[in-house]
């Protein structure tokens, strides 16, 4: 959504579905709202999925995310006491935005309600990431060229955080396989 908005301030020409957006005030509006509606369709598809496969599918794989049964029963809570509230902070909180889907299909959060939270944090999240962008204007580059190395560094850091795991299963399962000793 950052580079949206400078593409809006006129980074660069514009082709929206086909049309020609000249930078400007309707470039930003219009890429925001993209951003917003496809922030939003892959949100109720993350809470159709919660929906569909409810506490089992969180049972079953939570474990991915680190969600064990007393985590899962801390997220049940902390839905039944903020709600809606909860919907709409976590649509603007960084992380939090991108696994609060799920949870909400999971713990029966009605639909019409999380799609106009979903919808208001999205809304907010994209159009305030393009106006970043549209500050940054022509600087963009100078911008995203300094800030690749923070990404690099990131996604270090989750492939570490990613490996962790399946390191210590792989040490625990060989352990177990010494322990058991050869099979004859």
């Amino acid at each position: 959504m950052v580079f949206a908005g400078a593409l809006a301030a006129g980074a660069a020409k514009i082709q929206l579905f086909g049309t020609h957006l000249p930078p400007g005030l309707s470039a930003y509006l219009a890429l925001s709202a993209s951003g917003t509606l496809g922030y939003l369709v892959g949100s109720c598809v993350g809470w159709w999925i919660g929906q569909q496969g409810g506490r089992p599918l969180l049972t079953k794989h939570g474990g991915w995310f680190h969600l064990t049964p007393p985590r899962l029963e801390h997220a049940e809570w902390w839905f039944a006491k903020w709600g809606v509230l909860g919907i709409l902070v976590g649509r603007v909180v960084p992380l939090v935005r991108s696994f609060i889907s799920i949870p909400a299909g999971v713990f029966e959060m009605p639909l019409l309600p999380y799609v106009w939270l979903t919808l208001i944090g999205s809304a907010v999240w994209a159009f305030g990431l393009a106006g970043v962008g549209w500050a940054l204007g022509s600087s963009y580059a100078r911008f995203d060229h300094g800030f690749k190395y923070a990404e690099y560094g990131v996604v270090f850091l989750v492939l570490v955080a990613g490996a962790i795991p399946l390191v210590a299963r792989w040490r625990a399962a060989a352990s177990q396989r010494r322990q058991d000793g050869p099979n004859d």
